[in-house]
């Protein structure tokens, strides 16, 4: 395994000077490195993908430098606008290292949401005409392909990728500090689903949350055909719930959603906001964290989600902290005519054996579409 220390010596003595993305679990290592060492003005976490492919394009017109834009490979959806129609050879011509986390490699196990993406990564980045290098696990070699990587893209002016297969990078002690809070997600989430109504649907954001959701419903001898496990497709959760309740006027429609997930797509709120649907309730479960890929920071925190959520058309829009106001804020959501949105701070943190999901995507889709129909 690499060093995440050493690794990033290499790509700064490679000429590397600005880092950006949105962290993947293959990356947290690095990704919590390089948070711990790079000043603020070096490093961004960025909402999205295609926005941090935004962000390195600009630092490369201020400096001349070469920037590098770090990424799942889920994520290559993001940025498929802006590597083929502003960083190409052929339009700009951008210089960029692009490390991707190579989830659903194929002959690596993996979870199901994954795979298919695993599998066409590299004819991806075939098809966009960016060359890449799977990166070696020995520091040598990864020195070496590393460093023709930034001077191939130097050379000619495009992105070049680094496809990260698990294990490449070794273990790293994140110092990054969180405020001081005692809620726990998974007891708000379950404070959330005890509330609800009966005949209510979820649709709950990926990671974490819909484990705990999902476990909480097994413990429970529940229904899991009520709960939509947006296992894939981060910051499309509210979207998911929006057009289940378009469609199902006399249902109340909630959408759990997750802070950094919330932040990847914000102008979803915009359009939620200003839908006119009166049986809509938008949560977010804020622990100011990427918590399922590594506990980077958010900008949850710094930010007023109700203030936003208002201006966007939201009718009803709170930011609680505790138990207590869980429940008394979901039925109190119940009676307004409009989308409404509840924010809940929580802290980081979860149990250790947090299973996943014991059903397949497509039976939880058929499960719901039969719950549906009644």
């Amino acid at each position: 395994m690499l060093d995440p220390q050493e690794y990033l010596d290499i790509l700064k003595s490679g000429g590397v000077s600005f880092f950006a993305g949105v962290p993947d679990s293959l990356l947290k290592s690095i990704c919590a490195c390089i948070t711990d060492k790079l000043d603020r003005n070096d490093h961004i976490i960025a909402a999205n993908e295609g926005g941090a492919v935004g962000l390195a394009i600009g630092h490369h017109l201020a400096t001349g430098q070469i920037p590098l834009v770090y990424m799942q490979n889920s994520g290559l959806g993001n940025v498929v606008n802006p590597l083929m129609s502003l960083a190409s050879p052929e339009i700009y011509g951008i210089p960029m290292v692009l490390m991707i986390g190579w989830r659903g490699r194929p002959g690596m196990k993996d979870e199901p949401q994954h795979v298919h993406q695993g599998r066409v990564t590299p004819d991806t980045l075939k098809a966009m005409n960016i060359d890449y290098i799977v990166l070696s696990d020995y520091i040598n070699e990864a020195k070496k392909q590393t460093n023709q990587a930034i001077q191939n893209a130097i050379a000619n002016n495009c992105p070049i990728a680094l496809l990260i297969p698990k294990g490449t990078f070794g273990s790293y002690k994140f110092n990054q500090s969180f405020p001081k809070l005692t809620l726990e997600r998974e007891d708000a989430i379950i404070k959330v689903a005890s509330s609800i109504e009966d005949n209510a649907a979820v649709v709950c954001t990926t990671g974490m949350p819909s484990r705990e959701l999902f476990e909480y419903r097994a413990r429970n001898g529940a229904r899991h055909e009520t709960d939509f496990l947006t296992v894939g497709g981060m910051g499309h959760a509210s979207q998911i719930a929006l057009g289940l309740a378009l469609k199902q006027p006399n249902r109340t429609v909630y959408c759990i959603d997750g802070d950094g997930a919330a932040l990847m797509h914000l102008g979803a709120m915009a359009i939620s906001g200003n839908s006119g649907v009166s049986n809509f309730i938008h949560i977010v479960v804020n622990n100011g964290a990427h918590e399922s890929v590594g506990g980077q920071p958010t900008v949850g925190f710094a930010i007023d989600f109700p203030a936003i959520a208002k201006a966007c058309g939201y009718k009803t829009a709170v930011s609680i902290d505790s138990i207590e106001e869980i429940g008394k804020q979901v039925k109190a959501a119940q009676l307004v005519d409009g989308p409404t949105f509840i924010e809940i701070h929580v802290k980081t943190g979860h149990r250790d054996n947090i299973g996943r999901p014991t059903t397949t995507p497509a039976e939880n889709k058929i499960a719901m579409m039969e719950f549906l129909t009644k």
